[in-house]
């Protein structure tokens, strides 16, 4: 029997837009762009945190200047609603997508563990 699992993945692709935690994830998204304010700091967040992680994954080491401006940008995100959702839904999100990948990789977890 052929299985082109690419088939499933593209499937399962148009059924993660369908579930309620993608449409939730996409309505506080909506949100957020629509608020100016909401939306420049959320980009700002997002930029120092890809910077550090780039930096992290090239083995650099972290200033104390960065760590502090995370924390500075991450308590100023703490006192908007609109971008606290936004995170909630993405942690939802996320943990419906760890739950998948879970289930995907039982045969290769199976295989090693028995």
């Amino acid at each position: 029997m052929t299985v082109n699992i690419y088939d499933t993945a593209n499937k399962m692709e148009q059924e993660l837009r369908l579930t309620n935690e993608y449409q939730n994830l996409k309505q506080s998204f909506e949100k957020v762009q629509q608020d100016e304010n909401a939306s420049a700091l959320y980009k700002k967040f997002q930029d120092i945190q890809s910077s550090l992680q780039q930096k992290q994954m090239n083995g650099e080491e972290l200033t104390e200047d960065e760590i502090k401006k995370v924390h500075e940008v991450a308590g100023e995100i703490e006192k908007v609603d609109l971008i606290k959702d936004l995170m909630d839904k993405e942690r939802s999100l996320n943990q419906l997508i760890n739950d998948v990948n879970q289930i995907i990789m039982k045969p290769i977890q199976e295989l090693y563990q028995g």
